[in-house]
């Protein structure tokens, strides 16, 4: 029996990896961690900000609020305190239909060309 390669996956991440996954600056990650009590990423022993998956859903959360939908820091705050797992359900709609567009997106060019 093939011994079958699994892809191995990242369980944390530095604050560069992040920002530029997110687009953003570092600062601005370290930033939302002063302003948002959720957000507390691990340190290593050099005291660098290692962030888990959970923490990468949190700052797509922050930033589709503060960024795209326009809440003030303390709208986001508000929101993210109401009813936190109606808003992850709705981030991981949002996920899917962005997902959903891109490939109907590459399917459209794919039939143009």
């Amino acid at each position: 029996m093939p011994y079958k390669d699994k892809p191995i996956e990242k369980s944390y991440f530095s604050i560069g990896e992040v920002a530029e996954m997110m687009e953003v600056s570092p600062s601005l990650i370290r930033f939302w961690e002063t302003e948002f009590e959720q957000l507390q990423p691990r340190k290593n022993r050099k005291g660098n900000r290692m962030y888990s998956r959970a923490d990468l859903d949190l700052l797509r959360t922050l930033y589709h609020l503060i960024k795209e939908r326009g809440f003030t820091l303390k709208g986001a705050k508000e929101k993210l305190k109401e009813k936190p797992e109606q808003l992850d359900k709705a981030m991981a709609v949002r996920e899917s239909l962005l997902k959903i567009k891109s490939f109907l997106s590459s399917l459209k060019n794919d039939l143009e060309d």
